[in-house]
């Protein structure tokens, strides 16, 4: 269970949902150890929220475990955005914990944003990748079947097609040098979705493609900070086992700030 997450479904404001789908890593694999390290390493935080003046364990949050993945992916992400849906048609927010990125596909699904928001080291606006269409290199070319637009914080990899895709209106990128001044100026709601590559690897080594140069964990507590009012879901992935445990304490820690900013909108 995540720490602090003692509600009961039936009045629960918020629900952790485990998607350990690790499938389709295209360099280091051992995204599917990401919810169990996010919850582990989320036990040695404090209850009490001192910016808020809230405590974890009084906001509602249900952890309804696992829904343990199988190699169908497409199966798998649409018997996953039932179950997310099924939390939103009862007024909770998902939170989701991957899992490789694709698992966002199901979160979108579930949620329907008008606007997808990803602090990602990579474009992932790729039709496919190596032949899958559901690879995580996939995820924000399929989020925008769904969200209206899509924006990109931290970004600093892709392919040229990718960059080139990026240039059309329904996609903003922010690079890591800009996003402690980005500012949302976009309407409606969003769906907000943190892959722990974006932070610079020093930060959280553990993730399936480390990119180098990328953003600092205060800035992307500050995103999530100002984004979460305005959120219907949130997921935090792409947590491997090839650390010592920095990049699933930033996935938890994240998740807690979203929460905590989300409860005091």
């Amino acid at each position: 269970m995540f720490p602090g997450a003692t509600a009961d479904r039936s009045d629960a404001s918020y629900a952790v949902v485990g998607a350990p789908l690790d499938r389709s890593a295209s360099f280091r694999p051992g995204a599917r150890f990401g919810p169990e390290r996010t919850r582990r390493f989320a036990q040695g935080f404090e209850d009490y929220d001192h910016h808020t003046g809230a405590r974890f364990s009084e906001l509602g949050v249900f952890d309804a475990g696992d829904l343990r993945a199988w190699d169908d992916a497409a199966e798998y992400l649409s018997f996953l955005a039932g179950d997310l849906r099924e939390f939103v048609d009862d007024g909770t927010v998902p939170l989701l914990l991957g899992g490789e990125h694709t698992v966002s596909v199901a979160g979108v699904r579930a949620t329907e944003p008008d606007v997808f928001v990803t602090l990602d080291a990579h474009l992932d606006l790729r039709e496919s990748y190596d032949g899958n269409p559901l690879s995580h290199a996939t995820v924000t070319h399929h989020a925008l079947e769904t969200a209206d637009e899509a924006v990109i914080l931290g970004a600093r990899a892709g392919c040229a097609a990718e960059w080139e895709r990026a240039t059309e209106a329904d996609v903003t990128v922010v690079p890591p040098e800009e996003v402690t001044e980005w500012e949302p100026g976009f309407e409606g709601e969003a769906y907000l979705s943190v892959d722990v590559d974006a932070a610079d690897p020093a930060h959280a080594p553990g993730t399936g493609t480390p990119e180098p140069f990328g953003l600092a964990p205060r800035t992307m507590r500050h995103v999530v900070r100002e984004l979460a009012p305005r959120c219907a879901g949130f997921d935090a992935v792409e947590v491997t086992d090839r650390d010592d445990g920095q990049a699933a304490t930033l996935a938890a820690k994240l998740l807690r700030e979203f929460v905590f900013a989300h409860a005091d909108s």
